[in-house]
């Protein structure tokens, strides 16, 4: 499976000829869900989810389709009957060829005074990969490459070393991390690469892997 890392937590996975995009959202590119069989949404907020962009994908190929839960379904179904699915905690299918399965219901708390928003996460292929979305979701399977939501107004790092910890992947790539300066970064690579327990990679906006 190829993995490409888009700016801030898009991730475009590619697997047989088919492709595979999680959160185009508004710090994403232009095109980040162009091209894209299937498209996957953790949540409303804008970062993760922009409709535009999912409106050009879904228009530039009549054959995309989008899954995601209620609050971002409703916001864009009746434009694409049929097209876009609702998903919850707890359900698996499949696709552009890829098995998922759903974990996780609430984002992470912000503030308390701010009420919290449904949000999933997606576990490809069997634990291959696994996108939280923005919570810190452990799933109750083994995971080899987890998404790393490494920077937002709603963690710290302590947090996000522990996440490493408790999901035990076999590396740990850095997404969410639109607002983390260059000057940051090393502090960051230091401490979750020697505290996570886990290998920690950082690929560029457009960079991709092999997982």
């Amino acid at each position: 499976m190829k993995l490409t890392k888009k700016s801030h937590a898009c991730v475009r996975l590619e697997k047989d000829g088919r492709t595979l995009v999680l959160d185009p959202g508004v710090f994403s590119e232009q095109d980040a869900a162009l091209g894209a069989e299937a498209i996957l949404v953790t949540h409303e907020h804008p970062d993760h989810f922009d409709e535009g962009r999912l409106r050009a994908a879904l228009e530039a190929d009549p054959a995309a389709e989008i899954w995601t839960l209620a609050s971002v379904a409703e916001q864009i179904s009746a434009a694409f009957p049929g097209r876009v699915h609702t998903v919850g905690h707890g359900d698996t299918f499949t696709a552009a060829g890829f098995d998922i399965q759903v974990h996780g219901e609430l984002h992470a708390v912000i503030h308390p005074d701010i009420p919290r928003i449904t949000n999933v996460g997606y576990l490809v292929d069997g634990g291959k990969v696994f996108h939280p979305g923005d919570a810190l979701t452990v799933p109750d399977h083994p995971v080899e490459t987890l998404m790393l939501p490494v920077m937002a107004p709603w963690n710290k790092i302590s947090e996000v070393i522990e996440y490493v910890r408790e999901v035990k992947p076999q590396r740990a790539y850095d997404i969410h991390d639109a607002l983390l300066t260059d000057l940051a970064r090393p502090i960051y690579d230091r401490q979750i690469g020697a505290l996570g327990g886990a290998e920690h990679l950082r690929l560029t906006p457009g960079e991709s892997a092999e997982v």
